[in-house]
């Protein structure tokens, strides 16, 4: 952890943050960076169901005298806060035996502010014993735990299956095993608390208490928010994470690809504290002093948002591709055991036209494979099957056009339509005699009579 040696001090303050919060510390934040009154970092602990407050003392040089441990002291008795407080001082290089003494006294008279010293050497046990990796400090993302990426109580081609289940004239024992792949995508639900006070001369204008939960996708490139959909699968699975063994699930799944981490969790804390900032914004209007009405822009400060927690996780995207005859049909969701998010649905689409969504009606067709919606599925004259418009054969019979497999069924009506009586070929098109009465009826036998028996 040598390289800690290049940082600032503002940058060594940014991975103590982190450091603390990934050791389990809660609200974990900085001090205002003008005016720290000796507090670089603040967070809280909960100890036997007592809240307290932990004040760190961050301090990026070889050595760490008595005075700013003594210094340290009284910034904690002169902080604000409703039940005990104790602090804390970090160093990357060593306490001097003056700072050391200081810091047992408190502890041996039982001082209600006592203090942890922590060197460069605690810090390198720390961060060994807590599985960070540092390096330059950033806090790399080494993560090896994913969501479920199919339900261990069903098969991996359940959710196919039931996909299919609302399309009509195909059963799921009928359907081909699906070509299935899995790619885990790295992704960070983030905690964070912004508060934030706007005062004028006038008193308080705007007030911000705010706890912000959401799930960022983490791979190369800037971090992009996750739909609430999405986001919701993740948080409400967070506790049943399996390791992602790549070779195991490759033994479920034709094709398997685990994308890594695009940034570090230093960078996700500062993408998010500017998102927050962003989010919080807002314009005021008041009334002054002087009855004049004013607008005020209230941006919070960063160190008015606190990252509470950035949570690591591999979310399974799943994609399933099902062939049938001339058609291939998607069908790919995010994965969280039994629970899923679609992402494609190429089950519920007409295959020629616009329609989708599950609240259509879809038949598929055994002639080509085709899934088609209401228009575009008609019956097989001669079998009484359904057929899409796609690749049937098509001729018009009593001034109605009439839907075949193919030309053999075409040419097989065409004998058994000849040989008809009269009112039987009136009836191949009921809507007509039965919309127009007795004079479309003798109209279309007419017609019929007059063109030989086929029209």
């Amino acid at each position: 952890m040598a390289v800690l040696d290049d940082l600032s001090g503002f940058e060594f303050e940014d991975v103590m943050e982190d450091v603390f919060r990934n050791l389990g510390y809660e609200n974990v934040r900085q001090a205002d960076r003008t005016a720290d009154e000796g507090r670089d970092v603040i967070m809280e602990e909960v100890v036997d169901g007592t809240r307290r407050a932990i004040i760190v003392e961050c301090k990026h040089t070889g050595t760490v005298g008595r005075p700013v441990v003594q210094k340290l002291h009284s910034a904690i008795a002169t902080f604000d806060f409703d039940g005990p407080k104790r602090g804390m001082a970090v160093t990357t290089g060593r306490f001097t035996n003056p700072a050391q003494e200081y810091a047992q006294r408190l502890q041996q008279n039982d001082d209600p502010h006592p203090i942890e010293l922590l060197d460069g050497e605690d810090l390198r046990e720390i961060a060994d014993e807590i599985g960070l990796d540092l390096y330059n400090g950033r806090i790399e993302i080494l993560c090896d735990e994913t969501l479920r990426p199919y339900d261990p109580a069903a098969d991996v081609d359940t959710p196919v299956e039931e996909a299919f289940r609302d399309v009509e004239n195909i059963e799921a024992a009928d359907l081909p095993d699906p070509h299935s792949s899995v790619t885990f995508r790295p992704v960070v639900a983030v905690t964070a608390d912004t508060n934030a006070v706007f005062e004028t001369s006038v008193g308080v204008i705007h007030r911000i208490n705010d706890r912000s939960r959401f799930v960022a996708h983490a791979e190369r490139g800037q971090p992009q928010v996750a739909d609430e959909d999405v986001a919701t699968l993740v948080t409400e699975n967070l506790h049943a994470t399996v390791d992602l063994d790549t070779e195991q699930f490759a033994e479920v799944f034709d094709d398997v690809e685990e994308r890594r981490f695009g940034q570090t969790q230093t960078e996700y804390k500062e993408w998010a504290v500017e998102r927050l900032q962003q989010h919080h914004t807002t314009k005021v209007t008041y009334t002054g002093d002087n009855n004049v009405t004013y607008n005020k822009t209230c941006e919070p400060n960063r160190s008015d948002i606190s990252v509470q927690s950035i949570e690591p996780v591999y979310l399974p995207e799943v994609r399933q591709t099902t062939e049938l005859q001339e058609y291939t049909y998607p069908y790919e969701y995010y994965a969280a055991g039994p629970s899923r998010v679609t992402a494609e649905d190429g089950i519920h689409q007409c295959v020629h036209c616009d329609t989708s969504g599950v609240d259509e009606t879809y038949t598929y067709c055994p002639n080509c494979g085709a899934i088609a919606c209401s228009s575009h599925i008609k019956t097989e004259r001669l079998e009484g099957e359904p057929i899409c418009t796609g690749c049937a054969v098509t001729e018009r019979f009593a001034l109605k056009t009439k839907y075949f497999y193919e030309e053999e069924n075409l040419e097989a009506f065409r004998e058994e339509y000849a040989a008809m009586p009269i009112h039987e070929k009136v009836m191949e098109n009921k809507l007509l005699t039965a919309g127009g009465g007795v004079v479309t009826a003798v109209l279309l036998l007419l017609g019929i009579l007059a063109l030989g028996g086929v029209i």
